[in-house]
């Protein structure tokens, strides 16, 4: 068996160049020039950051026939009811998604109730149906008008008469009875290991194929997002236990199996149909989202809207930002729920319109495909029907773009590192666990990186290798505590070939197991060893000393802290061995209350609160503490300014691209068919953290800069919301033009000659 050695010479014989291929063959040098065709409509100032060139345009990838849904722009679905048989106007529901350029429509199959007459063992007839091929007119009505047509299954519930005749088709709970639906007690969960999966589903698949003229087949409500199944099932109970590392793997294996199977099924009767299910949960996934981005050719981001338990605006783009890091550019669609979301939620009434769109704008600037949907059709088309002029409106804005809005790669030379196993089996320390945990990490990191206008990507943490970490000046690993050997030793090939790090608290602690380590697993790289357990905070939390305060030549990482000896530390952390000349140290955190003991015992100790370590051009930082996660809970400053420092320090300044203004903005910069797209959302809003969006608060002037690849001349700068040409001038190889507005969005597409 190779050792961990053995894995790194062979990271660092091929990632031998990686690292310069980012300033060379891939467009990166500072050399060269190109003399814009306009003058110059404003000018950006690089003071924040050096710009670094764009990458090298690839050439145009040619679709191939099979991939008929590489070609979808726009997805819509009425979700149906059981009384929809009854009451849908089957033409008018064609029509309006014709009319809004949907290209393919979700129609109900479904198997919790059959929408035709099905003769598939406890596949319930719903009570209007009565005897009607309502399923059938849906199919023959959507391809009259040239739409695609996907059969939209539910495998995850069923009745108990099922249940009587199958009781093992069940999951149940640790005292053997059967887990029902939490809303409809009548209806019983389905367990994914039992012959209901093997059976059942494909029976009604077969059953389709062989009635009707669909082009691919979809699960809904299975697999499970975001957390693992616990079922006690006679099955599940010989599995290893729900929640541990093998049981995920168990998991990964199963649904990964079914879908090859039902995949199969689906290419039955016609090559080019395919079985997708229902995926998203961001970056906790539910399957290894690695090893799902191999087998699916659509992912179904089921990311319909904000709840109040995940209030942050930004959740869609979040979603989006998955999706790109695993798909490798296949099709990827978000559901945006035109109802109400939430607990309470209102399933059968529209959201604000507001919120509705920016769910869409998020959809489309993280690189996903739109996909818009509302319950049930009552008179007619639903008792309310103000979500129709929503999503026809922006669908045929996107229609007039899609040239534009159509992403080739990705143009970001940072790269956050998704610890998937982490975000799903960690349960953080001791003195904080919660299931909350990872999920505040990783908004804290978000929002960290949206208020520093950085062009950032997801990274899989099982696609470390160096044909994809050879793009990225550094990575930000944000407590990723589960790494394996190989992970470690494919991140010191990265290191040793020049990419640079950012690490916090108890990264690389844990093997991919969830088996702690002696020490951590990049502890040699970083130079660093750990000196006791996780530490936790009862009052005040630990600060970090300043070591040279009154320096005229302070360290970058402490830029903008003047007049303090002390800046803030984070809620955790876990202690190191002293290093030499350590630029702030841990001052233990102490009592806050009473005031008269709110002094800290110990003033000043050797143990570094930040490890900075530079080795020819990589440069590594690292946090003892859980500095991303206490900023989410307490957006304080200081730990913004630190974190802004540490990026800034060891990407060398350097930017893709930079935009310059007011706002809380997210940025995405892509690479498309015409030349380059930049999008800016506009998250600056007071409902950007809890409710939804009632009101947008344009922003003023966003100025742009690109430095652009040697040879590449622009011929147009477009607002595709604004639906306007702009004034722009490239001076020595860099663009530069000016957004004078930005309501909720607005993408500047770039069209190179």
């Amino acid at each position: 068996m190779p050792s961990r050695r053995d894995f790194l010479k062979a990271g660092l014989t091929a990632g031998a160049g990686a690292l310069p291929l980012l300033h060379e063959a891939d467009g990166y040098s500072m050399d060269g020039g190109l003399h814009g065709e306009q003058e110059a409509a404003s000018t950006a100032s690089d003071a924040a950051g050096t710009l670094t060139t764009l990458p090298a345009r690839l050439p145009t990838a040619m679709e191939t026939a099979q991939q008929w849904q590489l070609g979808v722009r726009r997805v819509g679905q009425t979700n149906m009811t059981e009384h929809d048989p009854a009451v849908m106007n089957v033409e008018a529901w064609a029509d309006y998604w014709s009319r809004a350029k949907a290209d393919v429509v979700f129609i109900s199959v479904t198997g919790i109730l059959a929408y035709y007459p099905s003769k598939v063992p406890f596949h319930r007839h719903g009570k209007f149906l009565h005897g009607r091929d309502f399923f059938g007119e849906c199919v023959a009505a959507a391809k009259r008008r040239g739409l695609r047509v996907v059969a939209r299954m539910s495998p995850d519930l069923n009745w108990d008469d099922a249940l009587a005749a199958h009781p093992e088709w069940a999951m149940r709970h640790p005292d053997g009875s059967a887990q029902r639906s939490s809303e409809e007690p009548l209806l019983f969960k389905t367990c994914m290991f039992s012959s209901y999966m093997d059976d059942y589903v494909p029976a009604i698949m077969r059953e389709i194929n062989s009635l009707y003229d669909v082009d691919c087949f979809y699960t809904n409500g299975w697999p499970p997002l975001g957390s693992l199944p616990d079922c006690h099932c006679s099955i599940c109970r010989k599995l290893p236990a729900s929640g541990s590392p093998a049981y995920w793997s168990v998991f990964t294996d199963r649904v990964l199996d079914l879908w090859r199977r039902y995949d199969a099924i689906a290419k039955e009767k016609k090559p080019d149909s395919f079985f997708f299910a229902n995926s998203g949960g961001n970056v906790r996934g539910g399957p290894n989202l690695d090893r799902l981005g191999k087998v699916a050719t659509w992912f179904q981001a089921d990311n319909q809207g904000r709840t109040y338990e995940e209030p942050a605006v930004w959740g869609c783009s979040l979603q989006g930002r998955v999706c790109n890091a695993v798909m490798d550019g296949k099709f990827a669609a978000n559901v945006t729920a035109a109802y109400s979301t939430g607990n309470p939620g209102w399933r059968n009434l529209t959201k604000s319109a507001d919120e509705a769109r920016m769910w869409l704008n998020e959809t489309v600037a993280s690189g996903m495909v739109p996909y818009f949907h509302f319950i049930g059709a009552e008179s007619g088309l639903g008792e309310d029907r103000r979500w129709q002029k929503i999503g026809a409106d922006y669908f045929q804005w996107t229609a007039r773009h899609d040239a534009h809005l159509r992403t080739r790669r990705s143009i970001a030379n940072l790269g956050v590192v998704i610890g998937q196993g982490t975000q799903l089996l960690y349960p953080g320390p001791a003195s904080d666990r919660s299931r909350s945990y990872m999920y505040e990490t990783t908004q804290g990191i978000y929002d960290i990186l949206l208020r520093g206008r950085f062009a950032f990507d997801f990274v899989h943490e099982d696609r470390l290798g160096p044909e994809r970490l050879s793009r990225y000046r550094a990575l930000i690993l944000p407590n990723v505590a589960m790494l394996s050997d190989l992970q470690c030793a494919q991140l010191e090939a990265y290191v040793q070939a020049g990419g640079s790090l950012i690490a916090s608290f108890e990264t690389s602690l844990y093997d991919e197991h969830l088996k702690p380590r002696g020490d951590f697993g990049l502890a040699a790289l970083v130079g660093i060893s750990k000196a006791g357990d996780a530490i936790g905070t009862n009052g005040n939390p630990y600060y970090a000393r300043i070591e040279s305060p009154n320096s005229s030549h302070p360290h970058p990482i402490l830029e903008g802290f003047r007049d303090t000896n002390w800046i803030a530390g984070a809620k955790n952390r876990l202690p190191l061995q002293p290093i030499d000349h350590p630029v702030l140290t841990v001052v233990p955190g102490f009592v806050r209350y009473p005031p008269e003991l709110a002094y800290p015992p110990i003033a000043h100790t050797d143990e570094p609160a930040v490890v900075l370590r530079e080795t020819g051009a990589s440069r590594i930082a690292w946090f003892p503490g859980d500095v991303e996660r206490t900023y989410w809970l307490t957006g304080q400053s200081d730990l913004l300014r630190l974190v802004h420092n540490a990026i800034h320090w060891v990407t060398r300044g350097e930017r893709v691209v930079q935009v310059d203004g007011d706002g809380l903005v997210e940025m995405f910069c892509w690479e498309t068919g015409p030349g380059y797209a930049v999008h800016l959302l506009n998250y600056t809003n007071p409902n950007a953290f809890h409710g939804w969006l009632q009101s947008v608060t344009p922003l003023g002037a966003q100025r742009v800069s690109m430095r652009l690849p040697s040879g590449v001349r622009i011929r147009t700068v477009e607002l595709l919301r604004a639906e306007s040409s702009l004034p722009f001038d490239v001076k020595e190889q860099t663009l530069r033009f000016t957004i004078p507005t930005v309501e909720d969005y607005e993408v500047a597409a770039i069209t190179v000659a």
